[in-house]
């Protein structure tokens, strides 16, 4: 009997250990204010510079690999990425536990504290494509309505100023007083700067729309984006669906998508985001680079990318989302997406 009960303890001990471990290894169910604002600070590099504000995705066909992306990845782990909006379309594909945005430029960042303020106080699909062109919520849409539905819905409302004025004290007051994250006057400018861009251009917004250079003819608008498919006709936007949008707002409720100032080829901030997840046990399912490792290559440090990215905790399925030029492009700009396999493409490189 007590041989009986010793061997009882002692199972029961080491359940209760590998649950304490397994606990203490795991990504967090959520991030406190305090802890979300540490991790984006102590993560991030100084502000750099790319030449344009890239408030909003010029790459049509971005949808084309999500199909094969959701068969290679496995949900629950981590996603990295670069940029603006297209990331939560990936993100409802691949269903991360936890998400990182890591990119060049703070204003960036400041583009994903307004789509945080954004998703945390808009109920659904319709109030949040209100608040975010400052347009009112027309009557007639639900849950069941698709991406075409609401934008045709919102199409030719005219926005409205105070509806701007409103929205970006409420933005403001969300980040600054209820999650008291230290957002500097720059920052605050910079949430003004890229939250009237979306107010001034509304759902015709398109990616040169905030840049002089322009960028070429027959860039997508924001609604083009947002109601966008796959080869096979399926919509796969972070818009397309109430259940899309729900994850989204779920893990932005929860603290869960960190946006960090970063150059990929920079000695800190990729490095920084896998000692975090190396140190909760998880794994990178996928790292969307656009086309960043053009310039990676023109500025000679594309090396020191693939060395960083040598430090993630990365398996078999591990998988890059890239934007590249080749004879069979999307419409656009010339872009098409592809997927790379994360380990076996750096493991040459030393970490």
């Amino acid at each position: 009997m007590r041989t009986t009960l010793r061997r009882l303890f002692a199972i029961a001990g080491l359940v209760l250990v590998l649950g304490l471990t397994a606990a203490a290894g795991a990504l967090p169910a959520r991030l406190g204010d305090q802890e979300f604002w540490r991790l984006v600070a102590d993560s991030s590099e100084p502000d750099g510079t790319f030449r344009s504000d890239n408030l909003l995705s010029n790459e049509l066909g971005f949808q084309f690999v999500v199909p094969e992306l959701t068969k290679t990845t496995k949900p629950g782990r981590a996603y990295m990425g670069v940029g603006p909006e297209q990331n939560f379309t990936y993100i409802v594909a691949t269903r991360p536990a936890m998400a990182f945005i890591v990119d060049i430029r703070r204003g960036n960042l400041d583009l994903h504290l307004m789509y945080k303020a954004l998703f945390e106080l808009s109920a659904d699909r319709a109030e949040f494509v209100s608040r975010l062109f400052s347009k009112k919520r027309p009557e007639g849409l639900s849950a069941k309505s698709t991406s075409t539905d609401i934008f045709g819905a919102f199409w030719n409302i005219q926005t409205d100023p105070a509806m701007f004025n409103e929205n970006l004290q409420a933005i403001d007051t969300l980040l600054v007083k209820k999650h008291g994250f230290a957002l500097s006057s720059d920052d605050l400018e910079g949430i003004k700067y890229v939250y009237n861009a979306f107010f001034q251009y509304g759902p015709r917004i398109q990616y040169s729309s905030t840049n002089s250079f322009g960028g070429g003819s027959g860039q997508p608008s924001y609604a083009d984006l947002m109601t966008a498919s796959d080869h096979a006709g399926l919509e796969h936007s972070y818009l397309a669906s109430e259940d899309n949008f729900q994850f989204l707002k779920d893990l932005e409720s929860r603290n869960l998508l960190v946006p960090v100032v970063g150059n990929f080829g920079g000695s800190k901030a990729i490095r920084a985001v896998g000692r975090y997840l190396k140190d909760k046990n998880a794994i990178v399912s996928a790292f969307y680079l656009s086309n960043v490792e053009q310039y990676l290559r023109q500025d000679l440090i594309w090396d020191n990318f693939c060395a960083n990215v040598a430090t993630l905790p990365l398996d078999e399925t591990s998988t890059f989302i890239r934007s590249v030029r080749r004879g069979n492009t999307a419409p656009g700009i010339g872009l098409s997406s592809e997927l790379g396999d994360m380990s076996n493409e750096v493991k040459t490189c030393r970490p």
